[in-house]
């Protein structure tokens, strides 16, 4: 157990408020300008009636744990009703061989800006820590990178000149193997706000969860605590009171602000859609995670569906009752042709782990066009897109919703465009892996035709609108799996 482990204590419960954070006004100096020489119109203009509508990395001693066999699987998913409140993801936090690298690239890629670190600037001798953060919603990148093993925090050789590490749960030698093994940089945690962190971790735990960190009080009343998701990635839990004194993130971090005369760009990147785990064995570990968490089915995809001539994969998506947080899992079909594109991020991540962060725009051919105009300088490179063919579909699927110039751009930035039952509008597209290793993808999503007004009269959309988008997610599976095609090794030729 930590140092700062303290039995499970009641605090206030604190709604359903938002993270705080920063102006959503875009940058008004020039930016780089993208290939687009007269963007069409922003797809927020739209029709008033369609708006309406493993081993573990930190050693923990392991209490009995409750078993969720995938026999009872299907009960599970049914969904108890969350059995702690979860308001929404908080943050996303990378482990990696050198933060600010890292964090650079990602700032520079998505238009996320710094907005707190910690590190031996701030007297933390443990880890350097640089938090992204996006002006337009409450996403949050946290990219954290151990120092030397002589330097101080956990591995030091003289502890005595070693200062706490301000992400408690932090083990410089769990990071460095970490990195080591997951080709310098992968997802370690996936957190999320709930109203109380201690009694998240000890209904988890008294529901199944494996205990991986036990709550910690930070100061200023954030409470922080783990529990293992699959793999070596943990759930984070984090809550605090909504007026936090100013603080950009945890306590420890000092916030960063951008004094520049021309602020960084704003591409529009604004919260975690849903995150994805690639996992061996779909049905053990969802029964693990509904078991824990108490989180409903939201949908499914089954590989027959889905799949291509080749290859193919099963999904499953649990969502909290809210339906803010949605936790996606993917498994390999195997027997097929050519492998999984999971069981090929299953080879090179050397086991489960997050294989996609999914998120969102309010203006997703906006968003696109920057971040293709920077894919060859350091960027993202997008998937190409489908067939001129498939946007021939798309007209008559959502020509009522899209302008042709959008659907033109739509097929220049590659993006799928599906529709749901009840009206909603999906528009999605992915990276290419975002490393050497055919590991990490990013998507970016927008969900069209489900306003929602929050407890402060601001317009969203309900989460999960337009569900999976089982017609993207057929093209999608195949334009992954010709990508993957690209890194067989050639064929040998006789001279």
């Amino acid at each position: 157990m930590n140092a700062h482990a303290h039995p499970v204590v009641a605090s206030t419960a604190f709604a359903h408020a938002l993270l705080p954070n920063s102006s959503s006004i875009r940058s008004r100096c020039t930016p780089l300008r993208p290939f687009f020489a007269v963007p069409p119109p922003a797809l927020g203009q739209l029709p008033t009636t369609l708006r309406a509508t493993k081993t573990l990395l930190h050693p923990t001693t392991t209490p009995p744990v409750v078993t969720t066999t995938a026999d009872h699987a299907a009960s599970v998913f049914a969904g108890t009703g969350d059995r702690f409140h979860v308001i929404d993801f908080h943050h996303v936090e990378f482990w990696c061989a050198d933060a600010a690298s890292a964090a650079g690239r990602f700032s520079f890629a998505l238009g996320v800006p710094l907005a707190a670190q910690s590190d031996l600037t701030t007297g933390n001798t443990a880890h350097a820590s640089r938090l992204l953060r996006s002006r337009s919603g409450p996403l949050a990148l946290l990219f954290t990178a151990p120092y030397a093993r002589h330097i101080g925090g956990a591995g030091a050789d003289d502890a005595t000149s070693a200062s706490s590490p301000v992400v408690p749960s932090f083990s410089a030698d769990a990071a460095r193997r970490f990195a080591a093994d997951y080709g310098g940089l992968a997802v370690r945690a996936v957190a999320v706000r709930v109203s109380d962190a201690a009694e998240a971790f000890r209904a988890s735990v008294a529901a199944g969860a494996r205990p991986a960190f036990a709550p910690a009080e930070l100061g200023h009343g954030f409470l922080f605590a783990e529990v293992e998701l699959y793999g070596d990635a943990v759930l984070r839990f984090v809550s605090y009171p909504d007026d936090t004194g100013g603080l950009a993130f945890l306590p420890g971090f000092e916030n960063v602000a951008d004094s520049s005369a021309c602020p960084a760009p704003d591409y529009g990147v604004n919260r975690f859609d849903h995150i994805v785990g690639g996992v061996p064995d779909l049905a053990p570990v969802a029964a693990y995670i509904a078991g824990f968490t108490g989180f409903h089915e939201f949908d499914r995809v089954n590989g027959d569906e889905i799949g291509t001539a080749e290859s193919s994969l099963n999904g499953l998506v649990l969502a909290n009752s809210s339906e803010k947080v949605l936790l996606t899992l993917l498994e390999p079909v195997q027997g097929t042709k050519r492998r999984s594109q999971i069981q090929t991020f299953l080879d090179h991540h050397g086991g489960p782990g997050v294989q996609h962060l999914a998120t969102t725009s309010d203006d997703l051919l906006g968003t696109l066009r920057e971040i293709h105009a920077r894919s060859s300088m350091g960027g993202f490179e997008l998937l190409p897109p489908p067939p001129p063919s498939y946007y021939d579909g798309v007209r008559r699927l959502a020509g009522d919703v899209l302008s042709e110039a959008q659907i033109n751009e739509c097929q220049e930035l590659g993006v799928r465009v599906d529709r749901a039952d009840n009206g909603g509008v999906v528009l999605q597209t992915f990276t290419k892996a975002a490393g050497d290793r055919p590991t990490l993808l990013l998507e970016f999503i927008q969900r069209i035709g489900c306003v929602q007004i929050d407890e402060n009269g601001k317009e969203y959309q309900r989460g999960g609108c337009g569900g999976f988008a089982k017609d993207n997610v057929i093209h999608l599976v195949k334009s992954i799996e010709d990508y993957d095609k690209t890194l067989d090794a050639p064929a040998n030729v006789a001279s």
